[in-house]
């Protein structure tokens, strides 16, 4: 006679390819990782270190192999709690291999509720789809209260440059979206389960598509690769928050100090390093005048504005090293990001 054994462990609820993270703040003021689950394609490590010496928890974000195959679909929430600081970076590009058919679309998604009074800083390194990839990105960003800050760095390469591709993949979709709402508002003589909560309003919703098989206009010529134009890599920085003020305060200074057509001297500081430069100039004109030759010789074009209190900053570079030196030697010149989360928050773009 045989007999079915019961298994003592309750029944797993996650999903292949599902993860969380949540982050609360300890009585010492230090951020702890409070929970942490994954499961393949899906890896999330954490590594030991002192919670009192790190200013924010860290996290990096990974997949087995480096990359996601055809069909894999990955789904991760994260829940910054209240006061707490997270910093998520990778070990690398996140690869997205050639897909088995054009029809068979490899996803990726991001749920993150961000508390008031914390931080969540997102510097990961960028995505490189591999040609005859299709790849599509949600990442749904929702902060509570005006203390909750974020900031976001999406980027996008235009593949495996060393074995000649340059935008040859299927098709690219991103979306980004920033909401915000108020802390939860208790009613007065009612329990915190009857308090009630405002709708949350939309800031941001950032959208791109790259998509190979979309009808271009009859002028471009090479399809997809000819509307890039040289670029190599493309990306979408986001902040939002107290934490951030600063640092989106210096991107908009800086673009409108930007010269404009024409106005440009290239002359003066042509022995000079540039990464040298960005970290240890301490004048703001040498130090700009730099970073301008390094726009230059990267062919790096941007912009930033200000959407519903989040700044967006928007920029491209005909290498994926040029941009790397851009965006890192913009943060770390204005220093808020190693100053509120820790220099380990940027060594993805170092």
């Amino acid at each position: 006679m045989s007999r079915t054994m019961t298994s003592p462990f309750p029944p797993s609820t996650s999903h292949p390819g599902a993860g969380t993270l949540i982050t609360v703040r300890l009585p010492n003021g230090a951020s702890h990782l409070a929970g942490l689950t994954y499961q393949y394609p899906l890896k999330l490590i954490s590594p030991p270190h002192n919670t009192q010496q790190h200013l924010s928890a860290l996290v990096f974000l990974l997949s087995y192999g480096g990359g996601l195959v055809s069909g894999d679909t990955v789904s991760l929430s994260i829940t910054v709690g209240a006061a707490s600081k997270l910093s998520v970076v990778t070990q690398g590009h996140t690869k997205i291999f050639k897909s088995a058919a054009p029809d068979i679309t490899t996803r990726q998604r991001l749920d993150v509720v961000i508390e008031d009074g914390a931080g969540l800083c997102l510097l990961p390194d960028p995505v490189q789809p591999f040609a005859e990839s299709v790849y599509e990105q949600t990442q749904i960003f929702h902060l509570q209260g005006e203390g909750a800050s974020l900031c976001l760095l999406d980027w996008v390469t235009q593949g495996r440059k060393a074995r000649g591709e340059d935008w040859d993949f299927v098709k690219w979709i991103g979306r980004n979206e920033v909401w915000w709402a108020p802390s939860p508002i208790n009613l007065e003589g009612a329990s915190a389960a009857s308090g009630s909560v405002a709708e949350s309003r939309l800031l941001v919703r950032d959208s791109v598509k790259l998509d190979a098989r979309a009808p271009l206009a009859p002028a471009v010529v090479g399809g997809l690769r000819g509307t890039m134009h040289g670029t190599g890599l493309f990306g979408t920085l986001v902040l939002r928050g107290p934490l951030m003020k600063a640092l989106g305060t210096f991107f908009l200074e800086e673009f409108a100090a930007m010269p404009r057509i024409g106005a440009r001297d290239w002359r003066s500081d042509e022995a000079k390093n540039i990464e040298d430069q960005c970290q240890s100039i301490d004048s703001l004109e040498t130090w700009r005048a730099g970073r301008l030759k390094l726009e230059k010789d990267e062919k790096v074009s941007w912009s930033a504005a200000n959407v519903r209190g989040c700044v967006v900053v928007k920029f491209g570079s005909a290498t994926v090293e040029g941009g790397r030196l851009w965006i890192g030697c913009m943060l770390m010149r204005e220093g808020s990001i190693a100053k509120q989360f820790g220099d380990q928050a940027l060594m993805c773009v170092q």
